[in-house]
């Protein structure tokens, strides 16, 4: 445990938001997302006077997505700040997505007084029972002293082993000043001079004695080392066996595989001396760049069913992978996971590594060597069949239509985005399609929700990415119906100066259930949805729209926008697409 100062330890601070404040600090945090409550003010005030850049938006949601992109982009814990009861319970479906996830983050809630709660008091719930299934841990502070220290703990527990989000409540009467508080507790207690009134009085100035018991030093704050969990020597000599054995061997990497950002480039040199044919899923898309050799993009489910050595690599047999059964029962399969859940859900590995799957593989490729070349027929199959799929994808991209062949845009885009491009998918069956023709530029440049399959994390990604990543290209592809949840957040896109460029493929519908439901209930009830102005409402909210309708406007307007971008204006593209059957039978369950 090593321990880092950030100020003079005999100086107390003015109130308990600066002692989060201040763990905040020592722990790196450079951004604080939020939206604003009485509860949690000290904090917010707190962390600005610290240096720490507060970024408040339309959406408790919005700011935990914002912390969740943090994470994953940099390593470091996210970090959102929440008022009581409501603002709590807004953050429900991010903190889930995060947890699924596997995304690191720090949520501070507001609280009610401690000396009120249960009684009525504003915004006041239980905020236990509704948290908790969602986080790793739910810290309940009691008193002003252990503010920081729950912080400490928070970042540990949220980057250690399975990474996750943690909870921190912090009561109101804990982080405004002391004189403060004890005279609203004196004034709480009247003057009356009754029995029972003194008895009141009595029990609150105790009462408050205990909340800042203690609080007159201020410890230095520690930043702890978090442990990394390595998999057994013998899972790497099994796994370098079955690889040494193989003739077809397949590796899938997903998002767990770079939850260390610091070593996406080690990771990804690992992978190319590995030599082992790759799909890449979740944040791992973009590891090994555009357009590398080993990349494979299509027809996963042949492949997988073709190799006779698989190793996933922080990637869980779920839905994704047809619950296992993608791959073959004869296959030797090779599971790195921190989870040992994960490693072995809905299918039993040969191979169960129980560590970090980014270091194993690291350990693994200094293990194989001369495997490359037995596999090099093996890589070449693959890669025609991915040459050809691309061939079908620039047909479909050809036909012509009334409004923009969806799949044409993209083509457009892959084109004109720019090197440094950091994308953030937001939606359905535009987004779904954008999967298999855009190519991410490099490690970290792809954000999506994750296995929960969340609508709305769009806006909050971006955000966090653009502040994680200042000065890179922040594109936010928006299905028409996934577009409402984050459209409000074109204000704090603004109010922030933060130029990130939204394309919207407008169908008018919510076309990914459409499809299927139409086809199996002959019904489209729901799923209908208008060819609305969105360029008008991110007009209103004081950036640039920019409207397509035909498929000869599409070039320009991409051009337009990122020349905009490059003014710092934030920018909305409403594209007009045409019907397509892309996706056709894509349906998940």
């Amino acid at each position: 445990m090593s321990a880092t100062p950030f100020a003079p330890a005999l100086t107390p601070p003015p109130h308990g938001g600066d002692r989060v404040a201040a763990a905040l600090q020592a722990h790196g945090v450079r951004s604080l997302f939020t939206l604003c409550g009485g509860h949690i003010s000290p904090i917010l005030a707190a962390a600005k006077a610290r240096g720490i850049r507060i970024v408040d938006v339309r959406d408790e949601a919005t700011a935990v997505f914002a912390a969740d992109a943090t994470a994953r982009l940099t390593g470091v814990p996210g970090v959102a700040a929440v008022t009581a009861g409501p603002g709590i319970s807004n953050t429900i479906t991010a903190l889930k997505n995060a947890q699924l996830a596997q995304s690191a983050i720090v949520l501070l809630g507001g609280a009610a007084p401690t000396a009120l709660q249960g009684r009525g008091a504003l915004q006041d719930i239980d905020q236990r029972p509704l948290v908790a299934p969602h986080v790793k841990r739910f810290f309940k502070v009691r008193r002003v002293r252990d503010l920081g220290h729950a912080v400490e703990q928070a970042f540990e527990l949220a980057a250690g082993g399975v990474p996750g989000p943690v909870f921190i409540e912090c009561p109101v009467d804990l982080l405004y000043d002391e004189a403060s508080i004890r005279q609203w507790y004196a004034d709480a207690g009247g003057k009356g001079t009754s029995l029972p009134d003194r008895a009141l009085r009595w029990y609150l100035q105790r009462h408050v004695a205990r909340l800042f018991d203690g609080s007159a030093v201020l410890a230095p704050a520690q930043v702890r080392p978090v442990p990394l969990p390595r998999a057994s020597a013998a899972a790497l000599a099994r796994a370098a066996a079955a690889l040494g054995r193989a003739e077809r061997p397949l590796m899938v990497l997903g998002s767990q595989a770079v939850v260390r950002a610091g070593e996406v480039q080690a990771l990804a040199d690992a992978a190319a001396r590995l030599g082992v044919p790759v799909y890449l899923s979740g944040m791992a898309r973009g590891l090994l760049g555009r357009d590398h050799p080993l990349q494979l993009r299509h027809q996963r489910r042949q492949a997988l069913r073709e190799a006779d050595c698989v190793l996933l690599a922080g990637v869980p047999c779920d839905f994704r992978l047809d619950y296992g059964r993608h791959v073959r029962r004869s296959a030797t399969l090779i599971a790195a996971n921190r989870s040992a859940r994960d490693a072995r859900l809905n299918r039993r590995p040969d191979v169960a590594a129980i560590g970090d799957a980014g270091a194993f593989l690291q350990d693994l490729a200094s293990s194989v060597s001369g495997g490359a070349a037995r596999w090099a027929s093996w890589l070449q199959s693959l890669r025609l069949r991915d040459a050809e799929r691309e061939a079908q994808i620039d047909q479909q991209a050809a036909v012509p239509g009334e409004q923009v062949n969806p799949v044409a845009l993209l083509r457009a885009l892959e084109r004109e985005a720019g090197d440094d491009a950091v994308l953030v998918a937001d939606g359905g069956d535009f987004v779904a399609t954008a999967s298999y023709v855009l190519h991410p530029r490099g490690p970290l440049s792809w954000l999506d929700p994750g296995a929960f399959g969340t609508l709305g994390v769009g806006a909050g990604f971006a955000l966090g990415a653009a502040l994680a990543r200042p000065g890179r290209e922040v594109w936010i592809l928006y299905g028409d119906g996934a577009c409402g949840w984050g459209l409000t957040e074109i204000d704090s896109f603004v109010r922030h100066g933060i130029p990130v460029i939204a394309l919207v493929g407008n169908d008018a519908g919510w076309t990914q259930i459409a499809r299927e439901q139409v086809k199996m209930l002959h019904d489209d009830v729901g799923c209908v949805l208008a060819r609305t102005a969105y360029h008008e409402v991110a007009a209103g909210f004081g950036a640039e729209g920019l409207l397509v309708t035909r498929p000869d406007e599409v070039a320009p307007a991409l051009a337009r926008a990122r020349a905009l971008a490059r003014t710092g204006r934030p920018v909305l593209v409403n594209v007009w697409l045409d019907a397509t059957d892309f996706r056709e039978g894509s349906l998940s369950m």
